[in-house]
């Protein structure tokens, strides 16, 4: 389904904050943002993740619809996604990791993107040393420069994109969801971000 909205001044006039959507930000003053730019019923248990994945020293950011209806009535692509408190965060920080939903395909491959691919092929090594399987993303690969995610000081950041299935395991199991995040915070580490 198409977007409705091409960006966020068109959303704002149009839709509720705190009736229709919500915007939840915390700047840590770190130098990587975990971000669900989809969350809530857009793309839902992304906002979760994120902010499971961020923790208390990582910066988080969620857009989140607060309604449920048509996966395209507060989506905005991600090359669109200009929200300014997400612009501003994530441009402050050396690096992004976006977590998104996608269409159920019948694996819970977590398919890897984004414009920094050391970033992505850490965490991609890590989550699969931690069991989970992953594959480079063909489909949705977040390569665009004004993807959400690589409008870092750097001008690349990771997306990773998880099937329904996947996203309500990791929210249904605590210890799954903890194995999960730490693969993913690892990577960050690891690869001279922090």
């Amino acid at each position: 389904m198409a977007d409705r909205y091409k960006s966020f001044h068109d959303l704002s006039a149009s839709e509720r904050l705190d009736i229709d959507y919500r915007i939840r930000a915390l700047d840590r003053k770190s130098d990587a943002v975990i971000l669900a730019p989809h969350g809530g019923w857009i793309e839902p248990k992304t906002s979760e993740i994120a902010e499971a994945i961020a923790g208390t020293d990582l910066s988080f950011y969620t857009f989140e619809a607060l309604r449920n209806g048509s996966h395209g009535d507060l989506h905005i692509t991600s090359h669109r996604f200009d929200e300014p408190t997400a612009i501003d965060l994530v441009g402050r920080s050396s690096t992004s990791v976006a977590i998104h939903g996608r269409r159920e395909d019948g694996t819970d491959l977590v398919w890897l993107g984004g414009r920094d691919t050391r970033l992505r092929d850490a965490i991609g090594s890590s989550l699969q040393q931690a069991g989970f399987g992953t594959e480079i993303n063909r489909r949705l690969p977040g390569l665009d420069e004004a993807n959400i995610c690589n409008r870092t000081r750097n001008r690349m950041g990771v997306q990773l994109e998880l099937s329904p299935r996947l996203r309500t395991s990791l929210i249904s199991d605590d210890s799954l969801l903890e194995i999960f995040c730490e693969a993913v915070r690892y990577s960050v580490r690891i690869s001279g971000t922090l």
